[in-house]
């Protein structure tokens, strides 16, 4: 749309945790418009997660949100062209896109993974995230990786 921002849908808080972002984790998570199998595949995740991380005091829905935290990075790179050269420019990112990115890459991350269920795929995804290793974590590095790489060229910034 040209002249006006689409208006922000209202979300839902999610029936065990009462959280909102919980919510958006499942909308990503669901496939083919079956939300209760994908609320189903998160709840089995997050028992899976408290399964496997005894140690901490912390509940499994604040170590899931610890590991989100953990994969959600600070800076991007974006193309721009400047005269005829296309440059890789270091960008902020704002804070609903940090969320979104951080989402889709641990559910892109869990997919790729090899493990039975998804449910078991996710719990592993997040207990990687939590102690910082896992692909969505080695993603978030990259990014960063790459924005340092360019940081000459952030005088280009839109």
């Amino acid at each position: 749309m040209r002249k006006s921002k689409p208006k922000k849908r209202i979300l839902l808080p999610d029936p065990k945790f009462n959280d909102t972002l919980v919510t958006r984790f499942v909308n990503d998570l669901m496939v083919d418009g079956k939300k209760s199998t994908a609320y189903t595949v998160f709840y089995q995740a997050i028992d899976l997660v408290e399964k496997r991380v005894k140690e901490t005091e912390l509940s499994p829905l604040d170590v899931w949100k610890k590991a989100l935290e953990n994969i959600t990075p600070a800076v991007e790179v974006k193309s721009r062209r400047v005269g005829g050269a296309t440059f890789q420019v270091p960008m902020e990112v704002r804070a609903e896109r940090k969320q979104s990115i951080s989402i889709k890459n641990m559910i892109l991350f869990a997919r790729k993974r090899s493990g039975k269920s998804m449910a078991d795929k996710l719990s592993a995804e997040i207990v990687a995230a939590f102690n910082e290793e896992g692909g969505a974590y080695k993603k978030k590095e990259d990014t960063h990786r790459m924005a340092e790489a360019n940081r000459a060229f952030a005088h280009f910034r839109f």
